[in-house]
């Protein structure tokens, strides 16, 4: 079951490294987080869809240099070293966007 998610979480992050549309890249996130990012992932962090955009950016850019996380930090490193800069706006403001 772990290889499925992982090879599905894979073939998502590719497709969306080539994009800076938040929709396509949230896809990725959406496994762990859910399709509103209203899920905490894996049962362990917070529900991003309230989050603010910067907080969202700065979470991303800490988890990509390994300064930010808690029991996420391991995964969340390895998905936000694969997103650029742009990459990291455009998934903060569609975040945003899936407020309830």
């Amino acid at each position: 079951m772990r290889s499925i998610f992982l090879v599905a979480l894979a073939v998502f992050a590719i497709n969306a490294m080539a994009t800076e549309d938040g929709a396509i890249l949230f896809k990725s996130c959406a496994v762990c987080h859910g399709v509103n990012a209203q899920k905490k992932a894996l049962g362990q962090s917070e529900v991003i869809n309230k989050w603010k955009s910067s907080k969202i950016e700065s979470a991303l850019i800490g988890y990509k240099k390994g300064t930010y996380g808690g029991a996420m930090k391991g995964v969340m490193k390895t998905q936000a070293s694969r997103l650029s800069n742009e990459n990291i706006k455009a998934l903060a403001k569609y975040i945003t966007t899936l407020k309830k």
